[in-house]
């Protein structure tokens, strides 16, 4: 069992940046692939960003490629999103979530395939 806790949401201004973070619980955690995704009201869970266990592999949705950064420090066991030139659309709820079976299927962007969550944090991007 991996326990994902999120931290690092609020409230910001368009333009501005914020860094999330997300600490997960067990050891093993460096083997996990790891991403962010986000919720924004009456939409889809989406994926933002992903990074492989060696964290020499990253991933991003189109909608946040060069603005977001996706990083891990696994002496920590915990994965960071660094978020800047924020908008208005990128408000949402995000969360962190842990892929066991990477070695299995590859990486995915697929909210199915995840096998832990956090609980989320909430982003809002003022206009």
């Amino acid at each position: 069992q991996v326990q994902l806790v999120e931290s690092g949401g609020g409230l910001v201004q368009a333009g501005g940046s914020l860094r999330l973070s997300c600490a997960a619980s067990r050891r093993t955690f460096s083997t996990y692939a790891m991403a962010w995704f986000r919720q924004a009201p009456g939409k889809e869970r989406e994926f933002v960003a992903g990074i492989r266990w060696s964290g020499s592999n990253t991933y991003y949705s189109d909608s946040v490629k060069g603005r977001f950064t996706i990083s891990r420090d696994n002496a920590k066991n915990t994965v960071y999103l660094q978020m800047n030139s924020l908008k208005p659309e990128d408000t949402a709820v995000y969360y962190c979530a842990a892929d066991g079976n990477v070695a299995l299927h590859g990486f995915t962007r697929r909210t199915g395939l995840y096998d832990y969550w956090g609980q989320g944090t909430q982003v809002t991007v003022s206009s």
